[in-house]
């Protein structure tokens, strides 16, 4: 990531739209430029009927996806356990998933997916196998030849997770393939003040569209924002409180001044907004767990549950769940991480059920690459194609797209080290999900600009694992 991205966010932090409506004065004062092919944003051709929201999992950091589905055939199970030594889960402490789409191969989950099991047997769950960021198809030795061109800046945090947040691998870009869909679909929503993205990790690039940013929420003070400590009747909050209100009434001959204000009283409105929502929300009492995640999740279904309340048909959150990044003690690192996400993963589709909106909802995962099958003596390394998966009632589950490939050293993948070729590239696993969320296939190309390397845009669904 630049120089530019580390600086913007740390200055925002998790204050966006929210706090101090900063990215959306940054998107405009950095963003003063003609809308592209995505500002072809014609209500009547999209697809706005009903209402959906997109549950993005963001496990930054590199999960090791391959203590997450491991396959348990003999002859694979034992490829496995000697790529990975002592970092091998037992095979008999993995849970059994009813895999229906691979015949003569059996699977299992980490112990810890307790939830995730039970919704992948029941249909609402499904994996997608050795997915990550591609330019073009390549084999093993395009690799090492350097025939095929590689993504930049390969097993670099930053870079890779700069790829599956804006769906470029071939180049280092600003916005991300949420705010893309964001500018496209804005008119869906009759909510002029709540953006369309909302984030509980802060300022991100995978939400920051052209003419669009997130609305970023603290899970501990989901209400808060410029005006979030007026509960205390203070002469200083009273005071801030009508200095701000002077300050936003005010006319400015500044174009710079003038289009901070008006960040300014959109994010106070936007605020107001989402308080009013949240207040009048369901609690789910005995629900959740107590701990940031579930916390994300639990507001994120108050949100759904008023969507209409909010004027809102179309919404994409944002949940970074961070510290994936195990070059030591990975296996007791996982045990609680995972247990973590598999709680509020499966607390959130409870909830779901309970407001009938689970037909409405599709929650997918992502992580910048998986790690290395090899150990480095009590963990892993950066590597490359990782498994993720999608949960929610519209997934064809039971099943594992795209290619698991085979997990010994030395393979027709493996380059090294215990690093593996993608079989699948990122941007077909994402225009699944667009192509679902409402994106007309005539604007994939706006979205995902290499997706015709692996997918011919119009033909049949590019994966296959959601029903629309």
């Amino acid at each position: 990531m630049s120089t530019y991205n580390i600086s913007r966010r740390k200055f925002i932090g998790q204050a966006g739209c929210a706090a101090l409506g900063g990215t959306t004065l940054l998107s405009s004062l950095l963003n003063v430029k003609a809308m592209n092919a995505m500002a072809r944003n014609n209500s009547s051709v999209l697809s706005c009927a009903g209402s959906k929201a997109l549950v993005c999992l963001f496990n930054s950091g590199g999960l090791d996806s391959f203590n997450m589905l491991v396959p348990t055939t003999t002859s694979e199970y034992n490829a496995y356990a000697a790529a990975r030594s002592n970092l091998a889960l037992p095979v008999n402490t993995l849970r059994p998933i009813n895999v229906t789409n691979t015949p003569g191969r059996t699977f299992g989950i980490h112990p810890s997916m307790v939830k995730i099991q039970s919704l992948f047997n029941q249909g609402k769950a499904a994996f997608v196998a050795n997915v990550g960021s591609l330019v073009a198809p390549m084999t093993k030795d395009e690799y090492y030849n350097e025939t095929v061109t590689a993504p930049i800046g390969l097993f670099s945090h930053s870079d890779q997770q700069m790829h599956w947040q804006t769906g470029f691998a071939s180049k280092r870009d600003s916005v991300g393939w949420a705010g893309r869909i964001s500018d496209l679909l804005t008119s869906c929503n009759t909510n002029l003040n709540v953006p369309l993205n909302i984030s509980f990790g802060g300022s991100n690039l995978l939400q920051t569209g052209v003419n669009s940013v997130e609305y970023t929420i603290n899970t501990w003070n989901p209400k808060g924002g410029i005006d979030s400590d007026e509960q205390y009747n203070w002469w200083y909050t009273t005071m801030k409180k009508n200095t701000l209100t002077n300050m936003l009434d005010a006319t400015y001959t500044s174009i710079f001044e003038q289009t901070y204000k008006n960040t300014l009283k959109k994010s106070r409105a936007a605020i107001a907004d989402v308080s009013a929502a949240l207040t009048a929300a369901p609690q789910f009492n005995g629900v959740f767990s107590s701990n940031y995640l579930s916390d994300a999740f639990k507001i994120t279904a108050q949100l759904i549950a008023t969507q209409g309340t909010l004027g809102m048909s179309r919404q994409i959150f944002f949940i970074d769940y961070g510290g994936w990044d195990h070059h030591d003690e990975l296996l007791a690192n996982q045990t609680e991480m995972l247990g973590m996400l598999d709680s509020a993963i499966g607390e959130f589709q409870t909830a779901l059920n309970s407001i009938n909106k689970a037909d409405d909802v599709v929650t997918f995962s992502l992580s910048e690459f998986s790690r290395t099958l090899t150990s480095n003596g009590n963990g892993t390394d950066h590597a490359w194609g990782a498994n993720v998966m999608v949960i929610g009632n519209p997934v064809i589950g039971q099943k594992i797209y795209g290619d698991y490939p085979s997990l010994a050293l030395n393979g027709p993948l493996e380059v090294g080290g215990g690093v593996l070729i993608p079989t699948t590239a990122a941007e077909e696993y994402f225009a699944e999900i667009a192509l679902w969320f409402g994106v007309p296939s005539s604007n994939l190309l706006d979205l995902y600009p290499n997706l015709p390397n692996f997918y011919s845009v119009g033909a049949t669904h590019p994966m296959g694992f959601l029903n629309f």
